[in-house]
C-alpha cells in the first residue's frame, strides 16, 4: 500500500511535467524568429495554389490554438510531422538517430559508472595516502576536461598521428561486410574514440561523489559496529559501505541517463557521429523545426523517465524514503 501511494506521488508529477515540457516545446519554436515555411518555398515563381497546398500539408495555415491541439494529438500517436530537410517522417528519423546515440552512450555510461565507483570507493576507503591524492587529482582533471577539446585531442593523436581508429561516422561508408563479425569489428572501431571521450568526462563526477559518500558512510555507527564484530575491512566495504554509499550516486546516474542524450551533442558533432546530438546540431543550422521539436521532445521524455526511475530505485534501496 505504501509503495503504491509512493508510486502515485511520483507518476502524477511526472505526467504534469511532461505536459508542461510539451507545451513549452511547442511555444518555443513558434516564438523563434524566422519562418520555416520559407525553407519550403525557395522558388519565387511558385504558384499561390502550390503555396497553399504546402502550407496545408505541414499544418502551417491553421490557427495557433488548433496547431497546439494537433501537436498534442499527433505527439501521442507518434506522428511528429515531416522533416523540412530530409522529407521523411520525424519519428522515423529521430528513432534511427536515437538508436545510434544509445549504441554510443550505453557502453560509455556503464564504463564510467563502474570505473568511477571503483576509484571513488577506493579513495574513500584508503584516505590520507598517495592513492587518495592520485585518485582525487585524476577525478578532478577528468571532470574538468571540455568534451570538444578532449575529442579533438583524441582525433589528432589516435586517428591522425597513430592512424589507429577512424575519425568519424559509425560505419565505413561503402564497405560491404562478409559476415556479422566483421560488421561488429568495424562498428567497434568507430566507437572507440567517442566512447573513450564520454567515459573519461563522466567518470570524474562519479568518482568524486562516490568518494564523498563513502567517507560519510565509513564514519557511521553501523560501520563501527561491524568492525567491533570482527568483520574484515574488505567485507565491510563490499556489504555495508558500498550499498549505502550508492544512494547519492543513484541520483546522479538517473540525471545523467536522461541528460546524456542531449549531452552527447558535442561528442557527436566532433566525431561526426550520426546520433541525436548531431541531428540537433544539423537541424539548428538548417532550421528544420519539426526535427528540432521531435528531438527535444525525445530528450525531455528521456529525462523525465530517468528521474522517475531514479525515484523508484531510491525508494527500493532506502526504505526511509518510501515511508
Amino acid at each position: 500500500m505504501v509503495l503504491r501511494e509512493y508510486l502515485q506521488r511520483r507518476v502524477v508529477p511526472a505526467l504534469v511535467t511532461l505536459f508542461v515540457v510539451m507545451t513549452l516545446n511547442f511555444l518555443l519554436f513558434h516564438a523563434m524568429p524566422g519562418n520555416p515555411f520559407t525553407l519550403l518555398i525557395r522558388d519565387p515563381r511558385m504558384p499561390p495554389e502550390m503555396r497553399a497546398k504546402l502550407a496545408h500539408a505541414y499544418g502551417l495555415d491553421a490557427p495557433l490554438p488548433l496547431q497546439f491541439l494537433l501537436y498534442f494529438q499527433n505527439a501521442f500517436t507518434g506522428n511528429l510531422g515531416i522533416s523540412l530537410v530530409y522529407k521523411i517522417p520525424v519519428t522515423a528519423l529521430v528513432s534511427e538517430r536515437l538508436i545510434n546515440t544509445l549504441i554510443l552512450v550505453t557502453p560509455a555510461t556503464i564504463l564510467s559508472i563502474l570505473i568511477g565507483t571503483a576509484i571513488g570507493l577506493l579513495s574513500g576507503w584508503k584516505r590520507g595516502g598517495k592513492r587518495e591524492v592520485s585518485a582525487l587529482l585524476f577525478s578532478l582533471v577528468a571532470y574538468s576536461l571540455p568534451v570538444f577539446w578532449l575529442g579533438m585531442i583524441f582525433i589528432m593523436f589516435f586517428a591522425v598521428t597513430m592512424r589507429s581508429f577512424p575519425t568519424s561516422g559509425i560505419l565505413t561508408y561503402g564497405l560491404t561486410y562478409p559476415n556479422f563479425l566483421s560488421y561488429l569489428s568495424d562498428l567497434a572501431a568507430h566507437l572507440v574514440l567517442p566512447t573513450s571521450v564520454l567515459t573519461l568526462v563522466l567518470l570524474g563526477q562519479y568518482a568524486l561523489i562516490m568518494r564523498s559518500s563513502a567517507v560519510d558512510v565509513l564514519s557511521q555507527d553501523y560501520v563501527l559496529t561491524a568492525k567491533a564484530k570482527g568483520f574484515s575491512e574488505s567485507r565491510i566495504v563490499r556489504t555495508t559501505v558500498l550499498r549505502n554509499a550508492l544512494l547519492p550516486l543513484i541520483t546522479l546516474i538517473g540525471l545523467n541517463l536522461g541528460l546524456i542524450v542531449a549531452g552527447a551533442i558535442q561528442t557527436e558533432t566532433v566525431f561526426s557521429y550520426p546520433g541525436v546530438g548531431r541531428l540537433v546540431y544539423e537541424s539548428v543550422v538548417t532550421r528544420d523545426y519539426p526535427v528540432l521539436e521531435g528531438a527535444f521532445l525525445a530528450i525531455s521524455v528521456s529525462v523525465i523517465v530517468a528521474n522517475l526511475i531514479t525515484d523508484l530505485l531510491y525508494a527500493y534501496f532506502d526504505p526511509r524514503v518510501r515511508y
